[in-house]
């Protein structure tokens, strides 16, 4: 997934053959983002306010749907991506197939190439999915177990970062440090470092944790228990 370091507009440029005159080379008629955010919201991707304004809400939720769709992630609404938000066949943002090779049985599966991950129970069935923030320069592919890790508890309600965070919901399946948990929050005012709506991108970069909303970690606290299987693939 490409890395977004600024969910800003930023445009390329194309000249045409007009004296003093400059367009976007991706641009949208406010009419056409308004369409755009109207269905970005309708098939779960969360773009915010239809003003026909593209700001980094609709970028993320931009970014969501290109994921979703297979398509390249570049945050800009304007050609392929138009196309295929418009079409009948758009496939929803908030509702994805498992990650074919996988396995089977009851399990969590994080796709970083996604930034989303599924509860899948021991029919198959996907108990619960969403969009996290990770760190795959921490976190390898691979195969974990839920569990004490490194003689660290498996589940810690308040966890801390030891400084001005904490870590709610926390729960461990990899050495050592590395786990699930809600988006941080501050010490001091509970508020979290970033809104939910960035989750399912790249936008922000965790410290090797994964990161989701205070609800998904209320799930994810929930389903596992010692040697729950978490399957991480790219």
């Amino acid at each position: 997934m490409r890395l977004l370091t600024r969910l800003g507009v930023g445009a390329a440029t194309l000249v045409v053959a007009v004296v003093g005159m400059t367009i976007p080379a991706d641009a949208l008629t406010i009419t056409q983002n308004k369409a755009a955010q109207t269905r970005l919201n309708r098939l779960g991707c969360t773009a915010g306010p239809v003003d026909g304004r593209v700001g980094a809400m609709t970028q993320a939720a931009t970014v969501r749907f290109q994921s979703a769709n297979k398509l390249s992630q570049s945050g800009k609404l304007a050609g392929t991506t138009y196309t295929r938000l418009m079409a009948a066949t758009a496939k929803r943002c908030d509702v994805r197939p498992i990650p074919a090779g996988t396995g089977g049985g009851r399990r969590i599966v994080i796709s970083q190439g996604q930034n989303w991950v599924w509860l899948i129970d021991a029919w198959g069935k996907v108990v619960r999915q969403g969009g996290i923030i990770d760190n795959p320069l921490y976190l390898k592919p691979g195969t974990y177990r839920s569990g004490a890790k490194c003689g660290r508890a498996a589940k810690i309600r308040r966890n801390t970062d030891g400084a001005s965070l904490y870590l709610n919901n926390f729960v461990r399946f990899a050495p050592c440090g590395i786990g699930f948990h809600q988006i941080p929050t501050y010490k001091r005012s509970g508020a979290q470092i970033h809104a939910d709506w960035l989750l399912g991108t790249n936008a922000r970069a965790s410290h090797g944790c994964i990161r989701v909303s205070k609800a998904m970690s209320g799930y994810i606290w929930s389903f596992t228990t010692t040697g729950t299987r978490v399957v991480v693939i790219r």
